[in-house]
């Protein structure tokens, strides 16, 4: 422990070659002693354990009240097809949001490799911390233990591209790090491992329980981190966390039938003491926390990129992409209580369509509206498909005369009863279901739909953008980057 501080001590003086953040924080005082107090409302993506909060009070229409301009950056996609210049922020780019005292402010990552805390009311940029590579993931807030000094109070633990000038074979890939809040200082960086994966990246959200990180990083390895600074230590020339655990979220077969690509982009959830997993290796995995090993495994065979969502009634919602597979891709509702051979509630077919890179199916991760419903009205479930689409159904009921292919063509499963369909054109964002309101993005723009107890859907507002990201809510307004390279705040001008 002793050496631990030390190192730890040491390391500040090391910061200085590693953080570039510039800081304009008005409630940093000269000694760097904190002077408010704070509340962290959307610390992760999804905003919860349960991926399935998504803020309160949305608005009733989508006027600009202010937009701020991300830039644009570099970024590498291949030694052989070169570098892109992208603009704004992507999927998945959902801002992470903390009030303090009587003010509230957003953290976003961006393309033009910063990570920036704004202000949310006038938009105005606090601090930036650069990456060496454009920042898609969302990051996850982590409230430290009082025991840390005030300015490390809350750590922002967020990842990025693998770094320009950086390839799959470069020796060091230090994509995934941890920032302070308030000062946008570095606090460590984790060297992402060279695996069977083609990636090194690190696009997911962390789920932190007991002080203890959770994260799925883009090599695909389960990785179990201490993010306590105070346990971290040089390696490398970098101040690194202690790993606690790492487990593939792959086989051997996967490699080859994916040919690498088993990049692991979620982001887990929790039911009661198991932590579930999508790969896009073509599993859901169950990681059981008392036993700390593999325990459920239900394979789909597809590309998987969307986290799976935890519903009222304990079971799974996971996006499948149409990729590696015959039929149709789609979104599952897995029973996790089951084995994986008997866990299908039911799956819901969406169109087959090329898109960009796409051949169909669901890239983002779906929405329910069990957060806010008290057991009085129906439960709804939302996604946003590469089809253009987006369908709302009921997520506790079955289409009684209606089965449909899996995507594998092996078994034919029950379907979910569709209610309510419309085209908002290719979208990999993912939508929000509140308790009458419903906001889904995509390349088109973002809409703003009202619905009542009777299920009827009524069009209130749409923004035209390119939107890639998911957006949040707070008190009647949106948050939400898109790819034209802004920020905007949506909501009804005064």
């Amino acid at each position: 422990m002793k050496i631990s501080c030390i190192i730890l001590l040491c390391s500040f003086f090391l910061q200085s070659f590693f953080c570039t953040a510039k800081s304009n924080d008005p409630n940093r005082s000269g000694n760097d002693t904190i002077l408010t107090t704070e509340e962290v409302i959307i610390p992760t993506f999804l905003g919860n354990e349960q991926r399935n909060f998504y803020g309160i009070n949305p608005p009733d229409t989508l006027e600009v009240l202010w937009k701020l301009y991300l830039g644009k950056g570099e970024t590498i996609i291949s030694r052989k097809l070169g570098s892109r210049i992208w603009a704004g922020a992507g999927w998945t780019g959902q801002p992470l949001l903390i009030k303090e005292d009587s003010s509230m402010f957003l953290i976003q990552g961006a393309y033009d490799h910063h990570l920036k805390k704004i202000h949310a009311e006038t938009g105005e940029i606090i601090w930036q911390y650069k990456f060496d590579d454009v920042v898609k993931g969302t990051g996850t807030i982590w409230e430290a233990p009082d025991s840390f000094p005030p300015e490390n109070r809350l750590i922002i633990l967020q990842g990025s591209r693998l770094g320009v000038g950086n390839y799959l074979d470069t020796k060091h890939i230090p994509s995934y790090r941890a920032i302070s809040y308030y000062s946008g200082r570095e606090l460590w960086r984790l060297d992402v491992k060279w695996t069977d994966s083609y990636s090194r990246d690190a696009d997911g959200s962390a789920l932190i329980l007991n002080d203890t990180l959770y994260i799925g990083l883009e090599n695909s390895l389960l990785t179990i981190i201490n993010p306590s600074p105070y346990h971290a230590s040089l390696k490398d020339g970098m101040l690194q966390p202690e790993i606690i655990q790492e487990i593939k979220l792959y086989t051997k077969t996967d490699v080859i039938n994916h040919k690498n690509n088993v990049v692991t982009e979620s982001s887990p959830c929790l039911i009661d003491s198991i932590i579930y997993i999508a790969s896009g290796s073509g599993h859901v995995f169950g990681y059981n926390l008392n036993q700390k090993k593999l325990v459920w495994d239900f394979y789909v065979g597809s590309d998987i990129d969307g986290s799976a969502i935890v519903t009222h009634d304990k079971c799974l919602l996971v996006s499948v992409e149409k990729q590696y597979i015959e039929g149709n891709g789609g979104a599952f509702k897995l029973d996790p209580s089951k084995p994986p051979e008997d866990a299908v509630v039911w799956y819901l077919p969406t169109g087959d369509i090329k898109y960009a890179s796409w051949e169909g199916g669901i890239v983002g991760s779906g929405a329910v509206n069990d957060h806010y419903n008290n057991g009085e009205t129906t439960y709804l479930a939302a996604f946003s498909a590469i089809d253009g689409y987006l369908y709302v159904v009921m997520h506790d009921s079955i289409d009684a005369i209606r089965l449909v292919d899996g995507p594998r063509k092996e078994y034919k499963y029950p379907a979910p009863r569709v209610v309510f369909k419309y085209k908002i054109g290719n979208s990999i964002s993912t939508p929000l279901l509140f308790e009458d309101k419903l906001i889904a993005a995509s390349y088109a723009g973002i809409y703003l739909f009202e619905y009542d107890s009777d299920l009827n859907f009524k069009l209130l507002s749409k923004f035209p953008a390119t939107f890639e990201s998911t957006p949040i809510v707070y008190n009647g307004k949106v948050y939400i980057a898109s790819r034209n390279g802004y920020f905007y705040c949506l909501g009804k001008k005064m």
